[in-house]
């Protein structure tokens, strides 16, 4: 491509006359945003150790009362997006969130979907448009955008899950807003007894007059269990993986980001080829001496409740550490909207 000309090149007084019409030549910077075969990237490949950020959300619980959080998080935000953006990546937002025992975060629905994969206590729910989920390590849970949810916690000790927004981008196109609501009455129903049977849902399903997913919370038991299944049935299998869906329509469990659960094999070393979105990888449980990751020149090592991202159109090398157990990754990715924009790819 032949070099474009410069803002600079341009007289003084004709980029006045611009700068008052609110007038700007695309020239100048049309390789900024149409940059040659690949995308500009602001994501940055990214760790968090669980070790070094849980005492600093345990502090939080003893230096900010719930009634002044409301949710009581730590953002974990990308550098190369910014701290003050508090993103993970161009539509991930990622935070780690604390409820204490007795606790009650209050109600609340907002236009950016979320889900919440737990990663340590018992005892605490999500009641989420008068559902109410219980929460243990692993279960992956779902507010979709406008349901009213709260959490609370019956048990003794402190409960910990990761957060995962589509924010950013709901924030960007001016659409991210919260209503503050009441305790929610339950009802004795809930999704994931009625809709995670395998090959078999509820009859008619025609009657449901509702658009979200009728499944609100994944239990962890289950989606480890198919896991295990899926590599003893093929272990010729290389990705033994999981993909969390809306088992009413078959397509992505919410419509923004996607999500899915990873088995490593013992000893297991699984390449990703590059594809447009970004990803975060969480290890949930396994892998003793933990999960190598391998983004383009940058390597981590996840321990368990380990998070890290890597930016999109980049392969990514997951290596289980240990040769004696299996090692289990959730992750989250962009690809349901990179599908609906039409921009989705796999370069290799």
């Amino acid at each position: 491509m032949h070099e474009l000309g410069r803002l600079e090149d341009l007289p003084q007084d004709y980029r006045d006359e611009l700068t008052k019409l609110n007038l700007v030549p695309l020239w100048p910077s049309l390789r900024a945003v149409l940059p040659p075969k690949v995308p500009t990237r602001k994501t940055k490949p990214t760790y968090w150790a669980y070790k070094s950020l849980r005492p600093l959300l345990m502090r939080a619980g003893e230096l900010t009362p719930m009634e002044k959080a409301e949710r009581r998080v730590l953002v974990m935000a990308n550098p190369g997006h910014g701290l003050e953006k508090m993103q993970a990546s161009a539509a991930i937002y990622l935070g780690m969130q604390l409820l204490l025992p007795g606790e009650w975060a209050p109600s609340h629905r907002h236009t950016p979907n979320a889900v919440r994969m737990i990663v340590e206590g018992e005892g605490a729910w999500t009641t989420v448009d008068g559902e109410k989920c219980p929460m243990s390590r692993g279960d992956l849970i779902l507010t979709p955008t406008g349901l009213w949810h709260e959490h609370g916690h019956d048990g003794d000790k402190p409960v910990v899950w990761l957060d995962v927004l589509d924010l950013p981008i709901v924030y960007y196109t001016e659409t991210s807003y919260v209503i503050g609501g009441d305790r929610q009455k339950t009802k004795p129903s809930r999704g994931d007894r009625s809709w995670t049977r395998a090959g078999v849902v509820p009859t008619p399903v025609f009657k449901r007059n509702t658009k979200t997913n009728p499944v609100l919370r994944y239990p962890w038991a289950d989606a480890r269990a198919a896991l295990q299944s899926m590599a003893a049935d093929d272990p010729a299998l290389e990705a033994v993986q999981v993909t969390y869906i809306n088992p009413e329509t078959g397509g992505d469990a919410q419509n923004i980001l996607g999500f899915y659960a990873l088995m490593l094999r013992p000893g297991q070393s699984l390449r990703l080829p590059a594809r447009s979105p970004a990803q975060v990888f969480h290890l949930i449980e396994g892998g003793s001496d933990g999960v190598e990751v391998e983004v383009e020149d940058t390597r981590f090592t996840l321990s368990e409740a380990d998070t890290c991202c890597a930016p999109g159109y980049t392969a990514v090398t997951l290596k289980n550490r240990s040769a004696a157990a299996p090692a289990f990754v959730f992750i989250a990715d962009e690809s349901p909207l990179h599908r609906k924009l039409g921009v989705y790819e796999v370069r290799d």
